[in-house]
C-alpha cells in the first residue's frame, strides 16, 4: 500500500522524491566561527568543546554517532549508536560481542566514527584501532544505564534473524521484568569498546562553501600533527 503526500501524489513517486530532495537546504542560519589558530594541541579538548557547544545550541542527540567497520570479506558496514565517553583512552561505545559489529571488530579491530551536528554545521570524523574492555568494565558500563538499556542487553540476539515481532515482544517483556527485579543481572556478551584515535578531523561548514577542515594526525612519537585540508 502506498502513502500519499500533502500534495496528493504518491510518496513513492520518483518525481515527488526528486522534488523534495532538491528542495532541501542546509545551514540557513548564522554559523559559529572556527578559529583554527586557537585550537588545542590535541583533538580531545576540541571534541569536548564542540560537543558541549552543539548540545547547548539545541542539536538533538549530539551523542549519537556513526560507526563504520569492515567484515571478513572487506565489505564496509555502518550503523548509528551512542557515545558513552570520550577521554584520554579514546572514544567509548558498547555493544554485544556477538553482534555484527562485535564480530567485525574481533576480526578487524580498525574502525571509524562520524558525528554530524547540522544545527551548527559541524562534523567530526575519527579513525583508529578499537580495543574491547574487560568484563568488569563492560559490566560497569551497563550498570549505570537505564532499565531499558539493561533489558535490551538481556534480550540479546542482536543482528540474528528474528522469526516474528511476537517473538521479540515475548522475549523483550521477559527481559524488562528481569531488569526490574535484578538491576545487576549479568549480560555476558555486553562489551564496552574504546577507539584509540590515529586521525581526527573537525569540519566547520560555511554558507559560501569555504568550509574549514582541521585534521589531527597521531605521530610516531604519540604527539599530534595538525593540518588544514581543502574543503
Amino acid at each position: 500500500m502506498s502513502t500519499t503526500s500533502d500534495h496528493g501524489r504518491s510518496a513513492s513517486d520518483p518525481d515527488e522524491f526528486h522534488a523534495v530532495l532538491h528542495s532541501l537546504r542546509v545551514w540557513d542560519g548564522p554559523l559559529p566561527v572556527f578559529d583554527v589558530a586557537a585550537a588545542p594541541d590535541g583533538p580531545l579538548a576540541l571534541f569536548r568543546e564542540w560537543f558541549t557547544h552543539a548540545a547547548r545550541a539545541g542539536q538533538p542527540e549530539p551523542h549519537t554517532m556513526s560507526l563504520a567497520t569492515v567484515d571478513a570479506d572487506g565489505r564496509p558496514d555502518v550503523r548509528t549508536l551512542m557515545l558513552h565517553e570520550a577521554d584520554e583512552r579514546g572514544w567509548h561505545f558498547a555493544s554485544h560481542s556477538t553482534s555484527a559489529k562485535g564480530r567485525q571488530l574481533a576480526g578487524r579491530p580498525e574502525a571509524a566514527l562520524g558525528f554530524y551536528w547540522p544545527a551548527v554545521a559541524r562534523q567530526i570524523r575519527i579513525r583508529g584501532r578499537v580495543t574491547a574492555c574487560d568484563a568488569a568494565e563492560s559490566r560497569a558500563d551497563l550498570a549505570v544505564r537505564s532499565r531499558g538499556a539493561l533489558a535490551a542487553a538481556l534480550t540479546g540476539r542482536q543482528s540474528e534473524v528474528l522469526s516474528s515481532p511476537e517473538e521479540l515482544a515475548r522475549v523483550s517483556e521477559a527481559a524488562w521484568e528481569r531488569a526490574g527485579a535484578e538491576p545487576d543481572a549479568p549480560a555476558p556478551t555486553w562489551t564496552r569498546y574504546v577507539l584509540s584515535p590515529t586521525e581526527v578531523e573537525f569540519f566547520q561548514g560555511d554558507a559560501t562553501r569555504r568550509h574549514t577542515r582541521l585534521q589531527y594526525t597521531r605521530t610516531p612519537a604519540a604527539a599530534w600533527a595538525r593540518h588544514l585540508l581543502w574543503p
